[in-house]
C-alpha cells in the first residue's frame, strides 16, 4: 500500500510541477515579451464592424492609435498577471482545497484555448498549430480534477493520452513538412550536431513519423509504457530546443531571458507523458512491469 500511495504522490507531484511550469512560462512571456493578441485585434475583416460600432471613428484611426496599442499591451500584461497568480496558487494549494479553486482553473484552461486559437490564426489557421497546445490547455483541468480525486484514475489516464496524441500528431505534421518545418529544430541540428540542412530535414521527417506512431501506440497496452517514455524524452528535447537553438555564449543572460520561457511553458510536453507513465505504473500496482493496463 505504501508503494501504491507513493506512486500516486509521484503522479500528483509531476502534474503540479508541469502546471506550475506552464503558468510560470506563460506569465514570463506575457509580462516581459508579447502574445499574439494583435493577430485578432488588428484583423480588419473580423474586428472592423465591432470596433466602429463600439468605438466610432475609422479603422485607420483605431489601428494607428497609441491608446489602442496601450490597451493591447495592458491586456497582454493582465493575462500575464493572471498566469503568475495561477503559478503561485498551483505551488501552494493543497489537494483538499483544490475544489474551491475549480472556476479559476477552468478559466485558465479557456484562456489557454484562446491563446492557442490566436497562435493558429497567426499561422493562417493551421489546425495543427492549435492542437499542438492540447496538453497545455487541458493541463490545468488534469491538475485540478486529478489531485482533488474528482475523476477516476483510468479516465484521467485516458484523457492525458488523448491530449498527448493530439499534441504529438500536431508536432508530426510540422516535422514531416505538411506544414513548414520549424526553423528552430533545423538550426538546432545545424548548430549542435554540425550536419547539413538536408540531413536535418530528413531527421525531422523521421521524428514526425515517430510522432504519429507514438500517438497510436500509447493506447496499446503492451506498448503504451515504452511509447510514453519516448514521448517524454522527445517532448523534453523539443522544449529544450527552443533555448539551445537560440543561445549565444556572448550574451548568455539576454539569450536565456529571450528564449528560456518557451522551454519552461513547453515542459508539460515532457512532464504530462511522465505523469501518464507513473499513473500506468500505479494502476498496474508495480513499478517493475509497466506493460498491461
Amino acid at each position: 500500500m505504501a508503494n501504491k500511495h507513493s506512486g500516486l504522490q509521484l503522479v500528483h507531484l509531476t502534474l503540479r510541477v508541469a502546471t506550475f511550469a506552464l503558468f510560470a512560462g506563460r506569465a514570463w512571456q506575457h509580462l516581459f515579451w508579447d502574445a499574439p493578441f494583435r493577430a485578432l485585434l488588428w484583423d480588419k475583416d473580423i474586428m472592423e464592424s465591432l470596433v466602429l460600432f463600439f468605438r466610432g471613428g475609422t479603422w485607420q484611426e483605431y489601428v494607428t492609435s497609441a491608446a489602442t496599442d496601450q490597451f493591447i499591451q495592458y491586456t497582454v500584461v493582465g493575462f500575464g498577471i493572471f498566469y503568475a497568480l495561477m503559478a503561485v496558487l498551483t505551488l501552494v494549494v493543497g489537494s483538499r482545497q483544490l475544489a474551491k479553486f475549480t472556476p479559476l482553473y477552468i478559466l485558465s484552461s479557456l484562456a489557454l484555448v484562446f491563446l492557442a486559437f490566436l497562435y493558429s490564426k497567426e499561422k493562417f489557421f493551421h489546425v495543427g498549430q492549435f492542437f499542438e497546445y492540447t496538453i497545455q490547455f487541458l493541463l490545468p483541468l488534469f491538475f485540478c480534477y486529478g489531485l482533488s480525486n474528482r475523476i477516476k484514475k483510468k479516465k484521467l489516464l485516458l484523457l492525458m493520452k488523448i491530449a498527448i496524441a493530439f499534441t504529438f500528431t500536431a508536432h508530426g505534421l510540422y516535422a514531416i513538412g505538411y506544414y513548414p518545418q520549424p526553423g528552430v529544430f533545423i538550426d538546432l541540428f545545424l548548430n549542435i550536431f554540425s550536419i547539413d540542412e538536408g540531413t536535418a530535414k530528413s531527421i525531422l521527417q523521421i521524428a514526425g513519423i515517430l510522432d504519429f506512431i507514438i500517438s497510436i501506440t500509447i493506447f496499446i497496452p503492451h506498448l503504451s509504457a515504452y511509447s510514453l517514455i519516448y514521448a517524454a524524452l522527445w517532448g523534453g528535447l523539443t522544449a529544450l530546443a527552443r533555448t539551445l537553438a537560440n543561445f549565444y555564449i556572448d550574451f548568455p543572460l539576454e539569450s536565456l531571458h529571450q528564449n528560456l520561457f518557451e522551454t519552461v511553458y513547453r515542459l508539460p510536453h515532457m512532464l504530462v507523458p511522465l505523469a501518464a507513465l507513473f499513473l500506468t505504473f500505479y494502476l498496474n500496482r508495480s513499478q517493475l512491469r509497466p506493460i498491461r493496463m
